[in-house]
This record gives C-alpha cells, sequence and structure tokens, in this order.
C-alpha cells in the first residue's frame, strides 16, 4: 500500500508520499489550494500503482477533501 501523506495549511499543503518501510515515492511538496496545485497532486496519484492511502489532519480546511472525494473518488475514509 501507498501512504500519502498530506498536512493541510492556510492556502497549501505539503505532501509525501511513501512506500512501506519508509521508501520515498515523491519528496515532501508543496500544493497551492488552486486548480492548479490539485491537478497536480491528481496528476501524480493518478500514476500510482496498487492501493492508496490518503492521510490528512482533521482540521476546518475541507476543500482539499470535497476536491479528492469528488474528483480523484476516495472509496473509504475514517475520522
Amino acid at each position: 500500500m501507498i501512504s500519502v501523506g498530506i498536512d493541510v495549511s492556510k492556502g497549501k499543503s505539503t505532501v509525501c508520499i511513501l512506500k512501506p518501510y519508509g521508501e520515498i515515492v515523491c519528496s515532501p511538496f508543496e500544493m497551492q489550494h488552486v486548480e492548479k496545485g490539485l491537478d497536480g497532486l491528481d496528476s501524480i496519484l493518478q500514476k500510482l500503482d496498487g492501493e492508496i492511502r490518503i492521510v490528512m489532519e482533521a482540521t476546518g480546511m475541507f476543500n482539499l477533501f470535497n476536491y479528492l472525494w469528488r474528483f480523484i473518488i476516495i472509496i473509504q475514509f475514517s475520522l
């Protein structure tokens, strides 16, 4: 399983993608909360093979979650 960790901040998020045992798939990078930034994340996620788990903190910023839900299709989530 591939883990995508997202640290949500105001206006941007920091994203890191890891395989099991800490193997780095994508070094941490910043993504702006605008269409171009979200589309870039979508493009990266679409290229990954296997099960993907997206982990992000529970904050008042749910625009990123809503985008992932609507466009990338989150199958299962827990709070």
